[in-house]
């Protein structure tokens, strides 16, 4: 009499682990990368972020020198460029052509959702939330990945390209993307590691971005009001082939050229500045004159540190002015090698056909830094000097 139990159970068991696609092929592929390289830049950017600490000597070390480690980073920031472009055209698709429900965006339900959570962990109710497609957990989660991939892009284009910046913006802008790159740094590792780590591996390992579903009990626990939805008939079907084909053939070629400029978009965020290196006016260009009887050498009045001039403030016309017109005043004084003077404080700003020399607030994006730390400059500074000219920068080159 108790036979037929058991194939009962064996079918309720079979139910409990029928699959529901969740995620397509191409979408697991583009969350790997993604993991990937996000992996990969939080592991070599937060060293950089953090140079001083003994960690980050020691990773620098193991790497043979930050250099190397700024390609692995530079490198991983264009495959996650590239995997964004891929993620557009695909959400792009899926809205235009299959015509699925943008169920990722907030919606009036998720505060409700919120609202019902609250009071379920606050023990004002028995029953928590019945979420659809997304939770407005999941939604958040993949809103700050947007709003911290577009900062990040955005940020890392201007340390990227600080000279082409600062032809648009004020120099402050430089360090200020930096600041802002780190600190979001910051925020999105510590969000995965404190809030997508709980949710999707310590409360419940969720396998769905990897294999791709849910079982009917995950989709019970996690999106009941989704189950419900399917169940009843209303879940998303693909349209008729004929009619997918006839939107594939306008799509197509819209998405090659947005797929074309965006690619153009990477490239010019590549390759748009110069090196300091190109940057260099080449010294046998300029013309020297000799004179047939050899002159004396025309000397400055003794400073503290042995030559040069006098610093009497961390102004323009507190000493530096001086400084350029004795060490560059040759070939940047009236010749204007490279479209380049010195003679006065607003044309060392205006910069040479390369750019801007001096970036008031970014010694590092100054050609005038770059190319007098590479060193053999025909009008080459002493450390002390070019120590003082960075000081001076920084504190927003005042005039």
């Amino acid at each position: 009499m108790n036979e037929p139990r058991p194939a009962l159970q064996d079918q309720a068991g079979e139910i409990k682990l029928k699959r529901f696609l969740r995620f397509e092929l191409l979408q697991r592929i583009e969350h790997l990368v993604m993991l990937i390289s996000f992996t990969i830049l939080a592991i070599t950017g937060l060293p950089q972020k953090f140079p001083d600490a003994q960690i980050s000597i020691g990773f620098f070390r193991l790497f043979g020198g930050i250099e190397l480690v700024r390609i692995i980073h530079r490198t991983s920031s264009i495959v996650l460029m590239l995997v964004s472009i891929a993620h557009i055209v695909g959400v792009l698709y899926r809205l235009i052509v299959k015509r699925v429900s943008w169920s990722m965006l907030p919606v009036v339900k998720d505060f409700r959702d919120l609202y019902q959570d609250l009071l379920a962990y606050f023990g004002l109710s028995g029953e928590k939330a019945r979420y659809g497609r997304y939770s407005y957990a999941e939604k958040m989660e993949y809103l700050a990945v947007v709003w911290g991939v577009v900062i990040m892009a955005i940020t890392g284009f201007m340390m990227w390209n600080p000279i082409l910046t600062t032809r648009l913006l004020p120099g402050q802008f430089i360090p200020a993307a930096k600041a802002a790159h780190g600190a979001e740094a910051i925020l999105a590792v510590l969000a995965i590691i404190l809030w997508h780590f709980y949710h999707v591996h310590l409360r419940h390992f969720n396998r769905s971005m990897f294999t791709g579903y849910l079982t009917r009990h995950e989709m019970e626990e996690e999106h009941p009001a989704e189950l419900e939805r399917i169940e009843a008939g209303h879940g998303h079907r693909d349209p008729a082939p004929d009619v997918l084909r006839r939107r594939q053939r306008v799509f197509m070629p819209v998405a090659g050229v947005l797929s074309a400029l965006m690619l153009a978009g990477v490239v010019f965020f590549v390759t748009g500045e110069k090196t300091s290196i190109k940057t260099i006016p080449p010294g046998e260009t300029v013309d020297i004159f000799v004179t047939a009887v050899p002159q004396p050498t025309p000397t400055l009045p003794p400073t503290p540190t042995g030559e040069g001039v006098v610093i009497e403030s961390n102004t323009w016309s507190g000493g530096f002015e001086a400084l350029f017109r004795n060490r560059c005043g040759t070939c940047h004084g009236i010749t204007s090698v490279g479209g380049l003077s010195l003679q006065t404080y607003e044309k060392a700003l205006q910069g040479g056909t390369d750019g801007p020399a001096i970036v008031p607030g970014n010694p590092e994006g100054s050609l005038l830094v770059q190319i007098q730390q590479a060193g053999g400059h025909p009008g080459q500074l002493t450390d002390a000097e070019l120590q003082q000219v960075i000081e001076w920068i920084a504190a927003g080159a005042p005039k």
